[in-house]
């Protein structure tokens, strides 16, 4: 190392060779103030930025200066001043790390609340690799877990949007347990590969994709779709591994006016509360029959019965209400109906 180098880190070393100088002359050990400046001086050096190596080096430099001594003794001092310079150096780093991670999870709590003033939201995303005047799509992904920073399929996925797409404008993080990806809106290739790796990484959890939002209000408004897709996902008892809010806005629109909505379930399905166990199996006998595309055979099979029985219960539904399954005609008003009372919760809950 050079002795401009030397020069300029000796700030860092105030006091060092004096201390080891009394330590190899008397044989003894740092006292416990000497091993506090040295910690502080450690804690300075880290919160100026100073590389580590360097430090270490110039250390090791002026520790050759000291007078002559028992090599063990002088081995002794300079490694309990490096070890107390270290603790002060690395305990600056943990702060440092403690604040930025405090940081980051301020601007996340703010993004996807839309919280704080939109032009120093704007200025704040720069920090994190996000430019909010750009239009951004959210994926947020609900598994088995609840899942934070630190979570090891947190970490895993990191990995893998690292490894494939680089230092892109890609913000991965998590919220009331759920995982979620902020992407660019022209960048839809990263949020599916995301979704692919999140179904593995938590064996099976769903992702829900909101649409690109352009502006700093963007990300919260395709963060809420996306959050409202995972919950039209769990109320219609969809099972796709990927939704996205684009496809599933029909839903939003039959509810607009949910007094019209629980009026249609209440005159077309509400007579099947006569039937012994109540309306709950007939329900899920025609949710099965429409997701199967009116095919009996294979409604019978996702409901675990035999194709005499669904035609059981497909006769018992038409005599109840009216309304015949296998007709076309009666098909559009009961598979409404179905979609209503689900989004609804009836018959769980009353309308």
């Amino acid at each position: 190392m050079t002795n401009d180098a030397g020069e300029e880190l000796g700030e860092y070393l105030q006091g060092f060779t004096k201390i080891l100088d009394e330590a190899v002359t008397t044989g003894r050990r740092l006292t416990r103030d000497e091993l506090e400046s040295r910690r502080a001086l450690g804690l300075l050096a880290a919160e100026s930025g100073q590389p580590l190596r360097p430090l270490l080096l110039a250390h090791l430099t002026a520790a050759r200066s000291v007078r002559p001594g028992g090599v063990d003794s002088v081995l002794a001092a300079v490694e309990q001043a490096v070890d107390a310079f270290m603790y002060g150096y690395e305990r600056a780093q943990r702060l440092a790390v403690r604040q930025e991670e405090a940081a980051r999870r301020e601007f996340i709590d703010d993004l996807l609340y839309g919280r704080s003033d939109l032009g120093r939201l704007s200025q704040r995303a720069v920090r994190f690799g996000l430019v909010l005047t750009h239009a951004h799509a959210v994926a947020v992904t609900r598994g088995p877990d609840a899942y934070d920073d630190t979570h090891p399929v947190t970490r895993q996925l990191d990995g893998a949007l690292v490894a494939r797409f680089g230092e892109r404008s890609i913000l991965l993080t998590t919220k009331d347990g759920l995982l979620i990806c902020i992407a660019p809106g022209d960048q839809q290739d990263v949020l599916a590969y995301f979704a692919k790796q999140a179904h593995a990484a938590t064996d099976g959890g769903c992702t829900a994709i909101g649409r690109a939002h352009p502006g700093p209000g963007g990300v919260v408004h395709s963060y809420e779709e996306a959050l409202n897709a995972l919950e039209l996902a769990e109320r219609m008892h969809l099972d796709e591994p990927v939704l996205h809010a684009a496809d599933l806005l029909v839903y939003p629109v039959l509810t607009r006016d949910r007094e019209a909505m629980a009026d249609l379930v209440r005159s077309t399905l509400g007579p099947m509360q006569q039937a012994r166990g109540g309306a709950g199996p007939l329900l899920d006998t025609l949710g099965a029959y429409f997701d199967a595309g009116c095919i009996a055979a294979e409604a019978a099979r996702r409901l675990s019965l035999s194709v005499r029985a669904l035609t059981y219960r497909l006769e018992r539904i038409h005599r109840l209400t009216g309304h015949n399954p296998a007709d076309p005609q009666h098909r559009y008003t009961l598979q409404t109906a179905v979609i209503g009372a689900r989004l609804l919760r009836w018959p769980e809950q009353e309308l």
